[in-house]
Parts: C-alpha cells; structure tokens; sequence
C-alpha cells in the first residue's frame, strides 16, 4: 500500500525568504495525488517584514482553501550565515502559523529523511529529487526545484505516518 492507511492531505513547503515552494498531495491510502504546486516569490528589495506578510499571506490562502490536515516542513539547518538561518526561521514561523490557524497539525523533518522518502537516498541532487517527484505524482514535467522540494516533504509525511518509508519511491520504480 502506498501512503497513509487513511485519506490524507499534506502541504509540504520548501521555505525561503525570496522563493517559498509549496505542494500538496493527496494519499486515499493507494494513491498519491498532486493537488497543487508552485513558488511564492518575493522581490529582495523589499523590507524583510513586508516579505514575511506576503509569505504568509499566501499559505494562509492556500491552508484555507484546501485545509490540509498537516504540513510538512523540513528541519532547519545550521549555517554559517546567522542572519540567513535567523531569516530562515522567521519565514518558518509564519508559515506554520498561517498552518495552524487553518487547524492543520505540523510535522518537521530531516533534509535528509524527505530526500530519501522520495529517491531513497538522504544525499540525492535536487535534480533527482524533482525526476521522483515527476514519476511519483505521473506530472509530464519535473517542477521547479523548490516546488519539487515541497512536494517531496509532502510524500515524506505520508510515508512516515503510514509506517512505509521508501515503499513510495520502491512502488514506482516497478510502474
């Protein structure tokens, strides 16, 4: 069985501060379904404030029209520029706030672990995560990376909550 034992949608998002990534997948317990997908982009010009506000605003619309019952988002991790991962932080906080109000549980993962869901490997290139995201969700094209990514922390929930970690990247592999 791929995905989780009940019907579940996951918003997954790739947060940034100037390109925001975001999917959602639907698993009737079978079957993963892409719902949605796309970047939030904002201009780096613009006050980090003002960019925070339009993320949120925009997960916040997408959390309301669809209400997905969880987001998936991947760890923070460590840099080398504290300011980068100070604003990484914020732009993470907004999006699960937007989340929960829309009554959406969150759930964070590896880098690592949302890689290795979708290819099998925790050190796959984001070229290889966006081609197992196309064959996964049968798209006729890969999405952006940052779409890719999202989609990728979507499928990561559904396995971790159905139990069957890298059962979806084995499934199709054998279509």
């Amino acid at each position: 069985m791929i995905g989780a034992s009940k019907a579940t949608t996951v918003l997954g998002v790739d947060p940034g501060t100037l390109a925001t990534g975001w999917g959602l997948v639907h698993s009737d317990g079978r079957v993963l379904r892409m719902i949605g997908t796309g970047v939030i982009r904002t201009r780096p010009q613009d006050p980090l404030w003002d960019r925070l506000a339009l993320i949120h605003d925009a997960i916040a619309a997408i959390a309301n029209e669809h209400r997905p019952d969880s987001l998936s988002l991947e760890q923070c991790f460590v840099s080398k520029n504290v300011q980068s991962a100070l604003k990484l932080g914020h732009t993470r906080g907004v999006i699960m706030v937007a989340c929960r109000k829309a009554g959406a549980e969150v759930f964070e993962y590896a880098p690592s672990q949302v890689k290795s869901a979708v290819t099998g490997s925790g050190k796959a290139e984001k070229q290889h995560v966006a081609e197992m995201i196309r064959i996964l969700l049968t798209l006729q094209k890969a999405p952006p990376s940052d779409a890719s990514d999202a989609l990728a922390a979507a499928i990561c929930h559904i396995n971790h909550m159905s139990g069957s970690a890298g059962r979806i990247m084995s499934m199709a592999v054998r279509r």
